[in-house]
């Protein structure tokens, strides 16, 4: 069990990130690590830039990484009347890039943060993306949503009456007992790591934003051949990194992409739920810096 004094609070982690405005709007980052190389991450949904902060230290041994909150997620605005589409996520996550003067970024992406990566990839083979791409590691992401065995609280907040009522009688119990489900080895659940991402989630009015960001399971419906085709189409190697155990974004989707993409590589980290990088740190993080570093 990780020594409780290690695991940042909701105030630790706010304090070791900054502020950038984008599009009139604050996105809350990290930018940790003196590397030439850089790495940036894509989270998932509903959580936060926080799913990282054990496998940061990792990767700064051989990368700058950066990670930012998604526009409606953790620290960052969480504007009401706002559509949240993915596609503006990914507008987000670039201009947040290029005003960090990037030029060349490897990238990773998990859960939801896969289908802003996937938008991203859509530009990159069909207009000038201004950013070179190095490397792409995305796993344990519902891109194939026809696949995905969702659980009935992502189903219920997309709906347009439904969604908002969920929203504003959600708790941190009902929060708590969702993402329990989420880790296979149940002996690697940190009771603080689940208070510190409901307090992101709910800080700053967050429960009034998550009907509007829940419908994104919609969009992937909708894209679906712009996006699974971004996959496809992309010339480089894609890295797949995929827990096994995973009760959402189930290992068959893996098994799938891995036909449907001709260019890319299958990790299976084994005997890990939907949260690696939290179940699985060193597991997880090996798994990408290997794969970056032999064949970066």
């Amino acid at each position: 069990m990780k020594d409780k004094s290690q695991i940042p609070s909701f105030e630790d982690w706010k304090s070791r990130g900054k502020y950038i405005e984008v599009f009139n709007k604050q996105l809350f980052f990290k930018d940790e690590g003196e590397r030439e190389n850089v790495l940036v991450i894509l989270h998932g949904f509903p959580s936060s830039s926080y799913d990282y902060y054990k496998v940061i230290p990792y990767f700064t041994k051989h990368f700058r990484v950066i990670i930012h909150d998604h526009l409606g997620f953790g620290f960052s605005d969480k504007p009401l009347n706002y559509s949240y589409s993915l596609i503006e996520q990914a507008d987000h996550a670039l201009e947040l890039w290029k005003s960090l003067g990037l030029k060349k970024v490897n990238i990773i992406a998990h859960d939801y943060g896969t289908s802003v990566l996937t938008e991203i990839l859509w530009r990159k083979n069909n207009t000038n993306l201004p950013i070179e791409i190095a490397s792409v590691s995305l796993g344990n992401g519902s891109m194939l949503i026809e696949m995905a065995s969702l659980i009935w609280t992502q189903k219920v907040l997309k709906h347009h009456f439904w969604g908002p009522v969920l929203a504003r009688f959600s708790s941190k119990f009902l929060f708590v007992n969702n993402f329990k489900k989420l880790w296979y080895d149940k002996s690697k659940i940190e009771l603080e790591e689940f208070d510190v991402l409901w307090k992101m989630l709910i800080d700053n009015d967050g429960r009034k934003v998550l009907p509007y960001i829940g419908r994104y399971v919609d969009e992937r419906k909708k894209f679906w051949h712009r996006w699974i085709g971004a996959l496809a189409a992309y010339q480089n190697e894609i890295h797949l990194i995929w827990a096994d155990k995973d009760p959402i974004a189930v290992y068959e989707m893996a098994l799938v992409l891995n036909k449907k993409i001709p260019n890319n590589k299958l990790t299976t980290l084994q005997n890990v739920g939907h949260y690696p990088m939290l179940e699985a740190p060193e597991q997880y993080a090996d798994a990408i810096i290997n794969e970056l570093i032999n064949n970066g």
